[in-house]
């Protein structure tokens, strides 16, 4: 982590807070590397994240087994891990709406009609999910009063320029330099 400041006192502060909130979130196992730039004389703050790799994300098919009933004209759907029935019952029903997921038992829901495109269905992605705990870090860790936000996040690098006035160019091009530096980070 490289935390640079005209104020070598408050850049010491920064990387206490820092380290206290990825420590509290449980995220510095999944952070690579970081880069923060604060000016307080110009009223900046810059923010660079590397995110770690994670595991692949887990489709519906991958935990559920299905089974077509054509005289009912249903799709029962055989729940075979319940450590991911909180995630199928959200995502089925943001996709097929609460009154049409039927539960009869713990393991087991019943959709009308033939339900074939389920099994590519992601229930869970810990890459999404690392990205909104490390944004949510991000938040955080913005000095209070930075209400004009950049992101400039790219593939596993989550960036943002903030400050209190207008984003100046060259805050957006040290932002950018921070990003492909942590992108060359293997």
């Amino acid at each position: 982590m490289l935390v640079e400041s005209t104020d070598k006192e408050g850049a010491n502060v920064y990387e206490m807070i820092i380290k206290q909130i990825f420590q509290d979130l449980q995220l510095s196992p999944s952070v690579k590397d970081m880069r923060v730039f604060v000016d307080p004389v110009e009223v900046v703050f810059i923010l660079a994240i590397k995110m770690d790799k994670t595991s692949n994300f887990t489709t519906l098919g991958d935990v559920a087994s299905f089974e077509y009933d054509k005289e009912k004209d249903e799709t029962i759907i055989g729940v075979k891990d319940e450590n991911y029935l909180p995630n199928i019952l959200r995502k089925l029903w943001l996709e097929k709406d609460r009154e049409n997921v039927h539960q009869p038992n713990r393991f087991s829901f019943i959709l009308e009609g033939d339900q074939k495109n389920l099994d590519t269905l992601i229930i869970d992605d810990p890459y999404e999910n690392l990205k909104k705990r490390i944004y949510d870090a991000a938040f955080r860790i913005i000095p209070e009063g930075f209400r004009i936000i950049r992101d400039i996040s790219q593939d596993d690098v989550i960036a943002i320029v903030c400050t209190d006035e207008l984003i100046k160019d060259k805050w957006l091009e040290k932002g950018l330099t921070y990003v492909e530096e942590l992108k060359a980070v293997n």
